[in-house]
């Protein structure tokens, strides 16, 4: 149910994204700019990260069971918004897609419920399974496009939004916290500041901002690129980007799994060291047929796999009851990661018409997360396991 919770969610705060390279042909919210469409699909993303550190915490205290139908519940108001008032101004627009961001925190409610279900050697795997609920965004890829073809510019938003009211509905009858479950009793607050001294969290919280925050910004980002560097279709560059979402979905949980056989460290490390090589590769705009493809997708499959084995190592290394405000934190880095690249690859495009100082940018942050993961990381896992 956490599951299907994350992927509804998702599904939620990505439906702008495809939208985007189809507003600026068809001139519907008037001439935009590459970075009128970059801001437009990258809002959603910075509020439902920052949202996280709060809801993260509120989790902590009142539970799963509460948070997650209150977050797909609220998450219905700015879709209706959207479908109703925003589809013919980008101003009205940029407001609902700041309050479509909500759905985003949805990760910092189920991180913790699942955490809780689990003992220590098998929570990778059980948050690697929770966080393919990512998948979401792959739904509103293969779907938005074609629905507003099909349907009209509502359907996809109504469909949606009565999708979160059955979910909504569905987790509250049938969702129920882990027996046990430490609550905290310090203020929200306290518990924030305290949890953001924790070394494990900025560490994590670096690790996160690239390998999620890298997939965040090719799910967002991706269609808009594919239709100007390779002159795609807007339903063909949504069916492409939602292969690359496929493979990070299903990398994750792989990534859990092998984080508790063999440590979150080496997972990580070779999951950067993936991305460097393949981002390089990607800076030179090589066809899709082939190398293009090839290397977009391993890129995919590093950043789910790191993605599922960060949170292994939180899961390893924290005491229960402050999970869900470390994941809180943790998830808010990840989101803000994928919130600057989409605005920067827009504003290199607009200046130079090429994408290729994004990606090379890309490919030093990885190398840097990659020498992060086998130094200072390396010895904080292993000092909060022996503490463990």
């Amino acid at each position: 149910m956490a599951t299907v919770g994350f992927a509804v969610n998702f599904w939620a705060w990505a439906l702008i994204s495809p939208l985007g390279p189809l507003f600026r042909t068809t001139g519907s919210l008037g001439e935009l700019s590459e970075s009128d469409v970059a801001l437009l699909v990258a809002v959603p993303v910075v509020v439902g990260s920052l949202g996280r550190i709060v809801v993260g915490g509120l989790t902590d205290r009142y539970g799963g069971r509460v948070m997650f139908p209150i977050v797909s519940g609220v998450t219905i108001l700015p879709i209706l918004f959207i479908a109703f008032f925003a589809l013919e101004s980008y101003a009205l627009l940029l407001l609902g897609g700041f309050f479509l961001g909500i759905a985003g925190t949805a990760f910092a409610v189920g991180v913790p419920f699942v955490n809780a279900w689990f003992p220590p050697e098998k929570r990778g795997l059980a948050i690697g399974v929770f966080g393919a609920g990512m998948g979401g965004t792959a739904i509103s890829a293969l779907t938005t496009v074609k629905l507003t073809a099909h349907l009209g510019a509502r359907s996809p938003f109504l469909i949606t939004a009565a999708v979160l009211a059955a979910y909504a509905v569905a987790a509250w009858v049938i969702l129920r916290d882990a027996p046990g479950r430490a609550v905290p009793t310090t203020s929200l607050a306290s518990r924030i500041s305290a949890n953001a001294r924790l070394p494990i969290t900025w560490q994590a919280c670096l690790l996160y901002a690239v390998a999620f925050g890298g997939y965040v910004a090719f799910s967002v980002y991706l269609p808009a690129y594919l239709k100007t560097a390779h002159h795609l279709t807007p339903d063909n560059a949504a069916s492409r980007m939602a292969g690359f979402v496929l493979v990070a979905v299903v990398m994750r949980p792989v990534g859990g799994w092998l984080a508790d056989k063999v440590g979150a460290i080496p997972v990580l490390a070779a999951g950067f060291g993936v991305v460097v090589v393949c981002a390089g590769i990607s800076a030179g705009t090589p066809p899709l047929r082939g190398v293009g493809t090839v290397a977009f997708l391993a890129m995919a499959a590093a950043l789910g796999s790191g993605s599922g084995a960060t949170f292994a190592l939180i899961a390893k290394v924290t005491e229960p009851s402050r999970v869900g405000g470390v994941t809180g934190l943790v998830g808010a880095a990840g989101g803000l990661g994928g919130f600057v690249p989409p605005l920067v690859m827009g504003y290199v495009y607009g200046r130079t018409e090429s994408y290729a100082i994004g990606l090379w940018m890309l490919c030093a942050t990885a190398a840097l997360a990659l020498l992060l993961t086998v130094t200072v990381v390396r010895r904080t896992a292993a000092q909060g396991q022996e503490a463990r």
